[in-house]
C-alpha cells in the first residue's frame, strides 16, 4: 500500500527534524524517515555550539535568521534546549592573529553585519578571566551560546509529531524514484508518495544527490569531541582560538567539552568511527597551554560523529537544479547545529510559497552542477 504525504524527509537529525516542524507549521503534513533515530549522528552527538561567530559571509543571513529562533526557542519546542547565551569568544594568541581579527571585523561591517566585536586583552580577561596573560584580544559575538545537542533534535521531532509529521525510526528510505509527478520513497514495508522530497540525509545525502543525477564533492568525516573531570567554574562562554583547531566549553557539573576540528575515521556504512588518540592529546595539551585551571583536570570520555563535509566548507540549502519538487539540505561541513532552526524555517518557506527573504543564493546545488532549471 502507498501512503500519501504532503513531503517526504529524508534524514532525522536537527535539519530534517526542524524542516519537518515547520511544514507543519505551515499545514503541511510530511513524513520524516530516519535509518536510525533521530540526533543519531552529527545532530546528536556536536558540541552544541549556537554560534554566528567566524562564519563565512555566504552563511551568515541564515545564521542570523536561526538566531532569532534560537533566542525563543523554549515557544518553538515547549523546551528550552538548555540554550544558554554567554557568548563566543574567538581567542588572538598573538598579534598577528589579532590584526586577522581586526581585518574580519572591517569586513563583516563592510558587508553591513555589526554580530561580531573587536575586543581587547582587558574586554577578552573580563570575558574570560582564566586566559593566558599573553593573548592580546580576540573577537565576541555576544549573542551566541550553547544549547543540549540531542535534547534540540529530539524537541524538533517530538514537536513535529505532535503537530501531525509521520515519523518512521529504525528504517531506511530506499529506491527512491520519482513517477507520475510524485516522489516515492521505500521504508521498510511501507511507501511513501509525495510531490515533495527533502534530501537531508547528512553524511549519507550524498549519494542520494548523486542517484538523482546531482553528484557533489562532499565527504564523511568523524569530529572528535572529549569531556574532563569537574574543575571549578572558570567560564561562562563559549571560547575558541583564531590560530589552532580547538573550542571547548564548561558546563554547570563544572566539566569541560573539548572540541574543535579533529577528525578520527568515518565509516558511515557500519556508523563507526575510529578516534585518533595523538589529534586528541593535541588539543588537551593546547587547553591545558592556555588555561591553568585545566592542568589537573583528565579526560573522562571521547567520541566522534559522523558527518557530511563539503569541498568549499559551505552547505546545500536549495532546490534541485534538476527535478522539480526536489530539495536539498545537507553538508553543513561540522558548524550547522545553529543553523538548524533556520533552515528548517528556510526550506519549509520555499517549499510552501516558492521563494525566500533569506539570502540563500551562494549555498545553491547549482553551484557544483550548473544553472537551476526550476
Amino acid at each position: 500500500m502507498i501512503t500519501r504525504a504532503d513531503a517526504i524527509i529524508v534524514g532525522g537529525g536537527i535539519h530534517g527534524c526542524s524542516t519537518a516542524l515547520h511544514l507543519c507549521l505551515r499545514g503541511l503534513r510530511p513524513v520524516l524517515i530516519e535509518k536510525d533515530y533521530a540526533g543519531r549522528h552529527a545532530s546528536g552527538v556536536n558540541a552544541g555550539g549556537v554560534r554566528q561567530l567566524a562564519r563565512h559571509i555566504a552563511e551568515i543571513p541564515l545564521s542570523i535568521r536561526s538566531m532569532d529562533i534560537w533566542e525563543n526557542i523554549g515557544d518553538l519546542l515547549d523546551d528550552d534546549c538548555d540554550f544558554d547565551n554567554h557568548g563566543q569568544v574567538l581567542v588572538a594568541e598573538n598579534e598577528e592573529e589579532l590584526d586577522a581579527c581586526r581585518d574580519r571585523v572591517a569586513e563583516l561591517n563592510r558587508h553591513g553585519f555589526t554580530h561580531e566585536e573587536l575586543i581587547s586583552a582587558a574586554e577578552l580577561r573580563r570575558l574570560v578571566p582564566a586566559v593566558a596573560e599573553t593573548c592580546p584580544g580576540g573577537i565576541v559575538s555576544r549573542r551566541d551560546g550553547v544549547a543540549n545537542p540531542a535534547r534540540t533534535t529530539t524537541a524538533f521531532r517530538r514537536k513535529a509529531g505532535r503537530l501531525g509529521a509521520t515519523v518512521r525510526e529504525g528504517v531506511a528510505a530506499t529506491n527512491i524514484r520519482q513517477e507520475n509527478g510524485l516522489w516515492r520513497v521505500d521504508a521498510g514495508g511501507e511507501t511513501f508518495e509525495a510531490p515533495i522530497l527533502v534530501n537531508a540525509a547528512g553524511a549519507w545525502a550524498g549519494r542520494i544527490a548523486a542517484d538523482l543525477g546531482e553528484p557533489v564533492p562532499m565527504k564523511a568525516v568523524a569530529p572528535m569531541l572529549m569531556i574532563t573531570s569537574r574543575v571549578p567554574d572558570f567560564i561562562k562562554p563559549v571560547v575558541i582560538l583564531r590560530g589552532r583547531k580547538l573550542s571547548f566549553k564548561q558546563f554547570r557539573n563544572g566539566t569541560v567539552l573539548i572540541g574543535g576540528g579533529h577528525l578520527g575515521t568515518p565509516y558511515p556504512e557500519t556508523n563507526e568511527t575510529v578516534l585518533d588518540w595523538a589529534k586528541l592529546h593535541e588539543s588537551a595539551e593546547t587547553v591545558f597551554a592556555l588555561f591553568a585551571v585545566m592542568r589537573n583536570a583528565t579526560i573522562v570520555r571521547a567520541w566522534a560523529g559522523i558527518e557530511a563535509r563539503m569541498e568549499d566548507d559551505l552547505p546545500v540549502v536549495s532546490r534541485s537544479s534538476k527535478h522539480e519538487g526536489l530539495y536539498h539540505q545537507f553538508g553543513f561541513s561540522l558548524h550547522g547545529f545553529q543553523l538548524g532552526p533556520g533552515t528548517g524555517a528556510v526550506m519549509a518557506e520555499m517549499i510552501t510559497t516558492g521563494k525566500t527573504n533569506t539570502p540563500i543564493n551562494d549555498l545553491a546545488i547549482d553551484r557544483f552542477t550548473g544553472r537551476s532549471a526550476v
